[in-house]
């Protein structure tokens, strides 16, 4: 599962861009490493390419996927080709909301002699799983679509990922003591008001305090964003300071 895992959980982000791709930041895409399981959390538009850098796409245990919106999830039929035609792979594990699979169903093609090596399980916001020694929960999120917030528990060590949401709904809501979350920041506060089914940096902070993250990554900013600006505002209401969700860095817990 590429390099030893030294922490009980490891979180490399592969991408992070906000509703499409900027010039070097993928769509949204986490590698999720412990000892026992390796996931890939949503597999948006180039995160294959940064996936390759860090594991052999067949090392994979398993794949989350949050909600159906192309950025989070339209790579996948593209890793169903490697698992076909490249690094074979008889099954892998996908989970997902309804709506996603029925467009991943709708854009995939394959002939009758064919056995698709994606084995789909729909989720929602009750289910729970258990990929090797990763514990997930979910949580449904204030967004058009159905869309989950994912919480995983290795141990003592708990990450959260609010994946997109607008202000009404909260991290907290998937329960007390996170070590670490990347909370979606699409915004600055000036944006607050007009209607946007995203959070700002200022609300994924006071989010994040209120439901005592003990550390806070912003995540999901717009191509053209200034990341200074997001993590000034965040740490102002978070009450210290931020980290940003850049390609190829690695968090461990």
């Amino acid at each position: 599962m590429g390099r030893p895992v030294s922490d009980a959980l490891q979180v490399t982000v592969l991408g992070s861009s906000g509703s499409f791709a900027s010039i070097d930041n993928p769509c949204t895409g986490y590698l999720l490493r412990s000892s026992g399981a390796a996931v890939l959390l949503d597999c948006g538009p180039g995160v294959l390419g940064p996936l390759q850098r860090v594991i052999d796409p067949a090392a994979l245990t398993a794949v989350v996927i949050t909600h159906c919106h192309p950025d989070h999830w339209i790579e996948l039929p593209v890793l169903r080709n490697v698992f076909m035609f490249f690094h074979p792979v008889e099954r892998m594990p996908v989970y997902g909301t309804a709506r996603t699979r029925e467009m991943d169903e709708a854009v995939t093609v394959m002939s009758p002699q064919q056995t698709d090596p994606i084995d789909w399980t729909v989720i929602d916001s009750s289910s729970t799983l258990r990929i090797g020694d990763q514990h997930w929960a979910f949580s449904r999120t204030d967004h058009p679509v159905e869309t989950l917030a994912v919480r995983v528990d290795v141990g003592s060590a708990s990450f959260a990922f609010t994946s997109d949401t607008g202000p009404g709904w909260s991290v907290g809501e998937l329960g007390a003591g996170i070590d670490l979350a990347f909370c979606e920041a699409s915004h600055l506060s000036s944006q607050e008001g007009r209607g946007i089914p995203h959070s700002s940096a200022r609300q994924a902070g006071e989010a994040a305090r209120s439901a005592g993250v003990a550390r806070l990554v912003l995540t999901h900013l717009m191509p053209g964003s200034d990341p200074a600006a997001h993590l000034a505002e965040a740490a102002k209401t978070f009450g210290r300071a931020v980290s940003l969700a850049e390609p190829g860095t690695t968090f461990g817990i």
